[in-house]
Formats: C-alpha cells, sequence, structure tokens
C-alpha cells in the first residue's frame, strides 16, 4: 500500500476517518493525507464509509491489471458477455461445466450486473500497524542539544524534521516512514574519551538502545543507531553484534 499510494488519483478520493482509528498529532497536509490514507486502506473493517471514491479512479497499474485478469477468468454468463451462450436453465451440464460453476464465486448482487471484486482474506486479530500506539505522531524536540537535533533532523528522509517521533511510548529521533525504520542519534565524542569512560558509555547505552530496538519492532518497525565516530559505532558493535549502528556522514 506504501509503494502505491502515490499513484492513486487522490484528487477523486476523500478520506473520513470517522472511527478515529488513525490519528495525527500534526503534519503537512500532503503528508497527513498519505498516512491517514494508508492506515485507512489497509484495514478492510473500517473502509466503508471511510474511504469514497468519486468517478473513477486511477490506482496502481499492477493492481488494476490483476483485478482485470482476475475478471477474466471469472466471465459470467448471465452479464451477456459476446460470443458467449448461456447455461441451459433444464437439463444435465457435463462435468467440465459442473466442474466451472462449483469455482466461480457468488458474489452479492452478481445476478444485478453489478460490479464486484475479489473477497478479502478473513478478519486477522488486530496487527500492531492498527494499534493506536503504533501510529507515529511528532512531538516536540526534548531541547537541550542543538547538535543533537541537528543531526536527527538531517537524517535522510526523515519524515518529521524538527520533531522527536512518538511510537509506542517512546521518543524516538527520527523516522524513515517508506522503510518503516526508526532512528537514535548518539553525537558523543566518542574518540576524545579516555578508556574508562568509553566503558562506561557502552555499559550506559547498550540497555537503553536494545529496549528502544525491542519497542520499535513490537510495532513492525526497523531500529537504527546513528553515532558521530567509527570508534563508538565499533564499540556498540562488540557488545552486540545484531546492532544495526551507522556513521552520521551527513552530521
Amino acid at each position: 500500500m506504501e509503494r502505491c499510494f502515490q499513484s492513486l488519483d487522490t484528487r477523486r478520493i476523500h478520506f473520513r476517518d470517522t472511527q478515529r482509528r488513525c490519528p495525527v498529532a500534526s503534519a503537512d497536509v500532503v503528508t497527513l493525507e498519505t498516512m491517514v490514507g494508508i492506515c485507512l486502506l489497509t484495514q478492510p473493517e473500517i473502509a466503508v464509509g471511510a474511504v469514497l471514491i468519486i468517478g473513477a479512479v486511477v490506482v496502481a497499474v499492477a493492481i488494476q491489471e490483476q483485478l482485470d485478469a482476475y475478471e477474466f477468468r471469472w466471465p459470467y454468463p448471465e452479464e451477456g458477455t459476446a460470443g458467449e451462450a448461456a447455461e441451459p436453465a433444464t437439463g444435465t451440464q457435463s462435468a467440465e461445466q459442473q466442474s466451472l460453476a462449483s469455482r466461480r464465486p457468488k458474489p452479492d448482487g452478481a445476478s444485478s450486473g453489478q460490479d464486484w471484486f475479489p473477497p478479502g482474506p478473513p478478519p486477522s486479530p488486530e496487527p500492531h500497524e492498527r494499534r493506536l500506539e503504533c501510529t507515529p505522531r511528532p512531538v516536540p524536540h526534548l531541547g537541550g542539544d542543538a547538535l543533537h537535533n541537528l543531526c536527527a533532523d538531517k537524517v535522510p528522509k526523515n519524515e518529521f524534521p524538527g520533531s522527536d517521533v512518538l511510537v509506542n511510548g517512546k521518543r524516538f529521533d527520527a523516522l524513515q516512514l517508506r522503510q518503516r525504520l526508526l532512528w537514535e542519534v548518539k553525537t558523543d565524542n566518542f574518540d576524545t574519551y579516555p578508556t574508562f569512560l568509553r566503558t562506561q558509555v557502552i555499559e550506559n547505552q547498550l540497555p537503553e538502545l536494545q529496549r528502544e530496538r525491542t519497542l520499535a519492532k513490537a510495532c513492525g518497525f526497523d531500529f537504527r543507531i546513528g553515532v558521530s565516530s567509527a570508534a563508538h559505532r565499533d564499540a556498540l558493535r562488540d557488545r552486540d553484534i545484531t546492532l544495526n549502528v551507522v556513521v552520521m556522514d551527513w552530521c
């Protein structure tokens, strides 16, 4: 849905979050519409009345091709398709006809000639994306460290520069929405620390970084740490090789 959303003709689609399932604290109009739209379109059980379609809507080519292919596989004699003979009202059908009939979907309203779409999957338990606490919300920086905030704001493709991002009760420093990637930024002058202080810094940071990764993954996000030096990166990875740590070359 994230990949195809930009292909929708949003001039002809209105999103109404009537049940307040997809709140966004503050964002520009385009970002807000994108986040709410993606949220609603991935929740078929609340989509009725929440997504209003006006006229013909241009959808992603791949989606439309799949729908067209599905309809081609399941022609309806009662719709009067050219060159197709209607099934006899009485008499014995061949084995092939019976097999085809047993495989055809029987949507409500088919006899009236209404358009229909293939039935969706059965309802599933609430996934992490639909939990309110997993909806990313921009919140003000805590302040007090201008360099830290600058480095966080400049994370490539940061969705909310100028803000922290609240997810699952934790303020993260940045969010790359398309990659579903949350960031924690560390701007310690690690290279200048004596050995004892380096060890102490890693001992203090490691449990919190592991906790933040757990919170992010519980909501379906990946987690990455940005640091100012290769020495800091290597020290963290020496203690936990599973951590995704990168040197911030932009800051």
